[in-house]
C-alpha cells in the first residue's frame, strides 16, 4: 500500500494517546494506524493521508494540545521500510 504521509504524536500515556487520535481525526480526512507504547508509559500514535491531511491533523495538536505532547512529526512519501515497520506494528496489534 502506499501512503501520502504519515502523522507522529507521543505522549505520555494511553489515555492522551486516546486524546490526541481523536482530535487528529476530527482535525482533518486521515487515517488511525496503530500506536506504539514503550517504558515510561510513552504512546506514539501513527496516522496516515495525504500530505495535506496529515499535516493539518499534527498541527492541530501542537496548536492546541490536549495534553503534553513530547513529540511531533510528519512523514511525507515515506520509505518503503517505513511502510513495514508501521504496517507489522499494525497487524500486530490487529488494527487493519
Amino acid at each position: 500500500m502506499t501512503y501520502g504521509a504519515f502523522g507522529l504524536v507521543e505522549v505520555l500515556g494511553s489515555s492522551n494517546a486516546i486524546l490526541v487520535v481523536d482530535q487528529m481525526l476530527k482535525a482533518s480526512e486521515v487515517s488511525f494506524r496503530t500506536w506504539n507504547t514503550k517504558c515510561g508509559g510513552h504512546a506514539t500514535v501513527f496516522l496516515s493521508g495525504d500530505v495535506a491531511a496529515v499535516t493539518a491533523a499534527v498541527d492541530s495538536i501542537q496548536e492546541n494540545p490536549p495534553c503534553e505532547v513530547i513529540a511531533a512529526a510528519v512523514i511525507s512519501n515515506p520509505s518503503d521500510e517505513t511502510i513495514r515497520l508501521v504496517e507489522e506494528d499494525a497487524a500486530k496489534h490487529q488494527f487493519q
